[in-house]
């Protein structure tokens, strides 16, 4: 993220409201030679959350047969180490809806003192499988989501 793009989601943080949110298992395989969780372990929390945030968004209805959403960029703000000691959940939202793309932002924060450990964006793009091409964002999903979230986009 480039230091406006930080700026912003960081002015929006306290703004966003997180509604899903999903507790993560720490495994010891997590850890690495320091102790803490290793950084490239965060990615596959953060898909759980994804998973997680899409099924109370479209519940069973998220058939991805034709179509679907791909991740097309990715990337992650650490702010401080998780332990396997600690109990961290993930948060999704999200942040906007453009034309073939949708922005998520989520975080991982440790239950029981609320600090939050580090900050992932996502931009996920539409595609028609059969073309191997960006389409727009259906209607079906924009609404879906816009429920879920309260708020139109």
């Amino acid at each position: 993220m480039n230091m406006s793009e930080k700026e912003t989601i960081n002015n929006y943080m306290d703004k966003l409201k997180f509604k899903n949110s999903i507790p993560v298992q720490l495994r010891f395989n997590d850890a690495d030679s320091l102790g803490h969780i290793n950084n490239s372990v965060y990615f596959s929390f953060y898909d759980l959350g994804k998973s997680e945030y899409f099924k109370a968004v479209k519940g069973n209805k998220t058939e991805l047969t034709e179509a679907g959403i791909v991740i097309a960029h990715i990337e992650v703000d650490f702010f401080a180490p998780v332990f396997l000691s600690d109990e961290i959940e993930v948060q999704t939202v999200t942040l906007e809806i453009g034309n073939k793309s949708l922005t998520l932002i989520q975080r991982i924060f440790e239950s029981k003192t609320c600090i939050v450990k580090c900050v992932c964006k996502t931009i996920l793009v539409s595609i028609d499988f059969k073309t191997q091409k960006s389409v727009p964002i259906s209607g079906a999903w924009r609404q879906a989501i816009s429920e879920y979230e309260e708020r139109e986009f």
